[in-house]
């Protein structure tokens, strides 16, 4: 029996995650939230650790409100780096594998075409920093990790923009939205897919998991768009399903004409072909996670 520990267990990923666990009789599962398991308290970490002994921790607790990041340093840094800290140590010493879930955040953004994951990180804010020196964290303290940086993220639990977008639409006639930052669209659900089947891989007995294929990975979504045409085909996709009466004009502005507290990064968009190549896995594929968007009302 594999047995996984999920934090951030009421979060877009963390929802998905238990959802999908639950039909997966050969894993027992621990899943706790922040009321349950505060992943900065190293003795709280350590306790439930050592009281569950998993073959695998997925850390998907995060400090993610990115614009309060820039006056919630500290929080920031306890929730995104000495949280996944303690995780990784505490992985170490069981002889568990950590899975922990990172950002597009950690690069500049200015780059032309995809990011790899040997690419140079260049966070640009609070979020991305602390971020980075999270997955850093991770990679220093257990020597079986897996980083799973991921971008632009929507599910039927939490914040999102598909969310944003289907509240936005019943309120107005006509959106500005930014057309000058790409990325990859990423369902919650298959991020947690990707999770779990990375989890089978490395606990399947019947294989033995590579060590080299430990490490970093990008998982997103494709086709790559702009948050402009990104909600546009939110806006017709909730039309052909009747989940709005009308859509609202759809135009595009520029980031300077939407300022907000912390830099976006320009380009998000994430090369995923190493997760495919290694796992198996493909990209998200974030139109069909779309087609029931009754689901996010």
């Amino acid at each position: 029996m594999v047995k996984v520990l999920i934090t951030g267990s009421n979060g877009q990923v963390g929802s998905c995650l238990v959802k999908q666990l639950q039909s997966c009789p050969e894993i027992e599962f621990l899943a706790v939230d922040r009321n349950e398991l505060d992943i900065t308290s190293e003795q709280d970490v350590i306790k439930t650790v050592n009281e569950f002994l998993p073959n695998i921790i997925i850390n998907a607790a995060a400090h993610t409100a990115v614009d309060k990041a820039e006056d919630e340093v500290e929080l920031s840094y306890a929730i995104n780096r000495d949280g996944p800290k303690y995780l990784a140590q505490a992985a170490e010493k069981v002889g568990a594998t950590i899975l922990h879930i990172s950002t597009d955040y950690i690069f500049a953004g200015d780059k032309q075409g995809l990011y790899s994951e040997s690419d140079p990180v260049n966070p640009q804010g609070v979020y991305g920093e602390s971020k980075l020196a999270g997955e850093k964290a991770v990679i220093n303290a257990c020597s079986h990790h897996i980083i799973l940086r991921t971008a632009w993220v929507f599910g039927e639990n939490g914040n999102n923009f598909v969310k944003t977008m289907l509240r936005l639409a019943q309120q107005r006639d006509s959106l500005g939205i930014v057309a000058d930052q790409f990325g990859g669209p990423t369902y919650a659900g298959d991020i947690a897919a990707a999770l779990i089947k990375i989890a089978k891989t490395i606990t399947d007995s019947k294989n033995t998991f590579n060590s080299d294929n430990y490490g970093i990975y990008h998982f997103s979504g494709v086709p790559h768009v702009s948050w402009c045409e990104f909600a546009q085909v939110i806006f017709d996709k909730a039309i052909e399903q009747k989940v709005l009466v009308k859509s609202p004009d759809v135009n595009g502005i520029k980031t300077e004409e939407y300022p907000t507290s912390a830099k976006r990064p320009a380009n998000s968009k994430l090369n995923t072909q190493k997760i495919t190549i290694v796992f198996n896995i493909p990209a998200s594929d974030w139109q069909s996670a779309l087609n029931h968007l009754s689901d996010y009302a």
